[in-house]
């Protein structure tokens, strides 16, 4: 693509709007600039779309949400989902999430599709469980998760409340490469487009039907009737958990629900953080300090579209972030300890989990007589064995999780809830505090029962315009020169590219059982494991790190030696 030609032709477009020009005015001249926003657009993938909000074909503007739901809408009409039509739409508390959500319900009215629009932000759960409610085809979040405030991004669901199948994630990314961004979009003014009938508003009425469905994963609520003084603090980070947490936490039964005050303000700055992710300590400051005034036990904080969930307890004086791979296995365990306790374990119960999360899971479900599964990352792939587990009975679906703080009991949903999960671990805090036992003293003895498991993972940063491809070259030369060790001789080399394990003693191959994926899986002497993947979503490549040890200092050691390997292997 000739990035000066787009970038003049955005400058003389009728279609582009004048304070987008202004813009793009502002970077006349700076030739990496304007290659960086016009060389290629913005890549559609199984996630939809998210980067950088500017003006330009690789930014998240108003013309390239047009340009996907475009896309999006090219695929709905090419589709046949029996009984399913019209598509519903929420966004989060980002800067523009509002309007970007409205631009896309404009496309689709333009090209004749019903929309179902909620009246203001909502999580990304509740849009999983309300494209269900509504029988729509499809569903549009506009949010970018836990990015720092500069992003935004556009989710896509299908049917089944699920991510969008890579499949039909083809086909929209297809349609838009045949397509122009301007000539080619239909749009619609979305008063016009609600006047002519085409958008359905969104209000309390489903945030109820929701909310029944998260309370009906209760597996305990007596303790928290029974724990009465139990003290907790919540904080939304500005987004979208702010109303429907406490709600839920109230209606279990909790009575002292503390919520940090300058985050419970939508803003899509997130003025109060440096990047509003709950798997980072620093983003508790605030609360930390409110626990200590009110001598809290628990801190649950959401991201800023509500779909995960990160959480910082009390040891002594002493305030400890779980990691999301520990707090994943506290709420599974606590389910099938809770479950059996109550008579409603079923006997064909099994638990999801993402490839690149804590094998301690696999030790829990082993101990316990309850299957699980792996997956790839993506929790599209668990809602899909709720799907099939539906439909063929074998099995009954306990609670699925990934190491990125992503949770889920019940199948009213196909993505990741921190609105069940805060539900979850303020019931399991409150279930062990019964016992005389805190949350940070159950994990100690789930070591000493189950076996000492301790993972880290690792971001590397990788910058420019140009960060996929360096990308694309690490995992090129670790297939072209496979290491012999990371900390440890490697045992097995796991390709999810080429979809086969190889066997490194005797050259013997045996296939994954999982589908493609650009991921490399280390299966390490001693037991314990390294994976790298890129990031779908953002320019980063992941190193996941699992150490299984004797004891606690077994797995420090083995996760230090893991550590340096990786990082001399991974050079951005």
């Amino acid at each position: 693509m000739d990035y000066n030609r787009e970038y003049e032709r955005w400058l003389q477009s009728d279609v582009v709007d004048e304070t987008t020009k202004e813009e793009l005015r502002a970077i006349a001249g700076n030739e990496k600039e304007i290659e960086g926003r016009f060389s290629k657009p913005l890549d559609f993938g199984t996630a939809g779309l998210r980067g950088i909000m500017c003006a330009g074909l690789f930014g998240m503007n108003v013309y390239t949400v047009r340009y996907a739901t475009q896309g999006l809408a090219d695929l709905i009409k090419s589709s046949s989902e029996e009984g399913k039509s019209g598509v519903t739409i929420s966004h989060d508390s980002r800067n523009n999430s509002d309007l970007f959500a409205r631009e896309a319900a404009g496309v689709l009215a333009a090209n004749g599709i019903h929309v179902y629009f909620f009246e203001s932000l909502r999580p990304t759960p509740e849009l999983s469980f309300a494209l269900r409610e509504t029988g729509s085809i499809a569903g549009i979040n506009v949010t970018a998760s836990h990015n720092p405030k500069e992003y935004n991004g556009y989710k896509v669901y299908w049917a089944d409340g699920a991510q969008l199948p890579p499949e039909h994630a083809a086909e929209v990314a297809d349609s838009m490469k045949k397509s122009d961004i301007f000539e080619d979009v239909k749009t619609m003014d979305f008063a016009k487009a609600e006047e002519a009938g085409f958008i359905t508003i969104l209000g309390k009425e489903m945030d109820e039907k929701y909310l029944a469905c998260v309370l009906e994963q209760s597996a305990s609520a007596a303790s928290v009737k029974e724990a009465a003084d139990f003290k907790l603090i919540y904080t939304p980070l500005h987004g979208t958990g702010y109303q429907l947490v406490p709600e839920v936490l109230k209606r279990l039964g909790a009575k002292n629900i503390i919520t940090v005050p300058e985050q419970m303000i939508i803003d899509g700055d997130f003025p109060t953080v440096a990047s509003p992710n709950p798997d980072n300590i620093g983003t508790f400051k605030l609360a930390i300090e409110l626990a200590k005034e009110h001598d809290a036990n628990l801190i649950i904080g959401t991201d800023p579209d509500g779909d995960r969930c990160g959480a910082v307890v009390r040891n002594g004086d002493a305030f400890i972030m779980l990691t999301g791979n520990q707090l994943g296995v506290l709420l599974l365990d606590y389910l099938i300890q809770a479950k059996k306790e109550a008579g409603t374990l079923a006997a064909n119960s099994a638990a999801v989990k993402s490839v690149v999360s804590t094998p301690m899971a696999n030790a829990i479900c082993e101990a316990n007589d309850v299957a699980i599964i792996e997956v790839l990352t993506g929790f599209k792939y668990i809602g899909e064995k709720i799907k099939e587990w539906e439909a063929n009975g074998e099995h009954t679906f306990l609670f699925g999780f990934e190491e990125s703080n992503g949770y889920l009991s019940g199948t009213y949903a196909r993505d990741k809830d921190a609105i069940v999960a805060s539900m979850l671990l303020c019931e399991m805090a409150c279930y062990y505090a019964c016992k005389g036992m805190t949350l940070y003293q159950v994990l100690q003895e789930m070591y000493n029962k189950y076996g000492f498991f301790k993972e880290e993972v690792i971001s590397i940063q990788f910058e420019g315009f140009d960060a996929s491809d360096k990308m694309a070259a690490v995992m090129k030369q670790l297939r072209a020169e496979p290491p012999a060790e990371i900390g440890f001789p490697i045992e097995k080399i796991r390709d999810y590219s080429s979809g086969l394990i190889t066997d490194i003693a005797t050259g013997a191959t045996a296939p994954t059982g999982l589908p493609a994926a650009n991921m490399l899986f280390y299966e390490l002497a001693g037991g314990s494991k390294a994976i790298i993947r890129p990031s779908g979503t953002e320019p980063k490549v992941k190193l996941y790190l699992m150490a299984q040890g004797d004891d606690a200092a077994g797995c420090d050691s083995a996760l230090g030696a893991m550590k340096e390997a990786m990082l001399r292997l991974v050079k951005a």
